[in-house]
């Protein structure tokens, strides 16, 4: 079986996990506990919040929250913060943002959208006309989930806080954190980190936030993460994402190249007549989406797992949603047959080029069988 839906979680990095198992069999005691065995662990959860951190962030600027996932990051920023006036997102969020925002509008909280461009970034100008003085708190996507489309978070929260200082700045960057070289500039407040997107843990991630920004308590209880996210930390959970961040952060230049080429070398072995390019070559390249010309992409999946390779056809946290269309796709302008025919291949670290090579005769295969089938005549 070939794996291709690392943008929806990835293998676990075994070597992270032998690291992290005398965490689970030896040093398994609650680290609030008051005698020494439980204290040492205090001092292991502050080198790991250190390596998180200091891989992206300043470490004299900024502090490393652990929460649950990815998703109840995204939450205790947006509930959290966004409270009054109006609060701004992206047409391309992740659910657990997009999400978000429409509970705020249940709230009360008047809640902006700002369109995509084609490439599926955000409309950098027509996010800024959205600014005004009552404006409260952004959220922009770093790498699109979707797309692999990446925005300059950097540059877009520094234009956003020269129009109003007041702005809460947040970004979604689960699917940049430990794939993207990048660092956090001063404008960013509020940055959702995912331990199972690199190799660490389900049930597992991190909010990063900026050290003078006031942040409410998000769930009460035993005081917790400063008394921010109260709940006995998943030390072993904890651990194994630090080890498994280390290794992601040691390669990340030479993998971002790797990986690129892997992404272009798969695009290449496709027919162009069969399908249609819909991510930049300018985005992530641990993510590749295409559309394959007058099939449905729910159709080419099952038929390519049948054959050994598993792929996506998007947002895994979408795959409830009641239409059958790619929102991202719609929301960059394509067809509604485009963004029925969308297909999500994303590659991982643990990808090879003999995978790649494999993975993308498959997919050849059954939409050329699709196609003889349905009789579609080559466009």
């Amino acid at each position: 079986m070939i794996y291709l839906d690392n943008a929806a979680t990835t293998k676990p990095n075994e070597r992270a996990m032998a690291r992290a198992q005398n965490f689970i069999t030896e040093r398994y005691f609650n680290p609030s506990a008051k005698y020494r065995e439980g204290y040492a662990l205090q001092s292991e959860l502050k080198s790991a919040r250190s390596s998180l951190l200091s891989a992206v962030a300043d470490p004299t600027a900024f502090e490393c929250v652990f929460t649950s996932c990815g998703t109840e990051s995204n939450n205790q920023a947006i509930f959290s913060l966004a409270r009054r006036g109006n609060a701004i997102t992206t047409a391309g969020e992740h659910s657990a943002v997009s999400a978000c925002f429409a509970e705020l509008k249940q709230r009360g909280v008047e809640c902006r959208v700002a369109p995509l461009q084609r490439d599926g970034r955000v409309d950098v100008e027509k996010l800024l006309s959205l600014v005004d003085e009552k404006t409260s708190f952004v959220s922009v996507m770093h790498v699109n989930n979707e797309m692999g489309a990446i925005n300059d978070i950097n540059g877009i929260a520094k234009r956003i806080k020269a129009k109003n200082p007041r702005v809460i700045f947040h970004s979604d960057g689960v699917q940049a954190y430990g794939k993207i070289p990048f660092k956090l500039a001063k404008e960013v407040d509020l940055y959702s980190v995912s331990a199972h997107k690199l190799g660490g843990l389900k049930g597992v991630g991190a909010l990063i936030k900026r050290k003078s920004l006031v942040l409410p308590a998000y769930i009460y209880g035993g005081g917790q993460e400063r008394g921010l996210r109260s709940g006995t930390e998943n030390v072993f959970g904890i651990m194994s994402f630090a080890y498994a961040a280390e290794e992601k952060f040691a390669t990340l230049k030479q993998d971002y190249e790797r990986i690129k080429g892997y992404r272009e070398a798969f695009w290449s072995a496709l027919n162009p007549q069969h399908f249609d390019r819909i991510s930049s070559q300018e985005g992530s390249p641990y993510i590749l989406t295409l559309s394959a010309k007058g099939l449905r992409g729910e159709i080419v999946l099952h038929m390519a797992e049948d054959k050994g390779l598993l792929i996506g056809t998007g947002s895994a946290c979408s795959s409830n949603a009641k239409t059958r269309y790619n929102k991202v796709v719609l929301a960059m302008g394509y067809s509604e047959q485009v963004a029925d025919g969308a297909i999500r291949i994303s590659f991982s670290t643990d990808t090879t080029a003999e995978e790649v090579e494999a993975a993308a005769a498959i997919l050849s295969d059954v939409v050329n069988e699709l196609r003889t089938r349905m009789n579609i005549k080559e466009s």
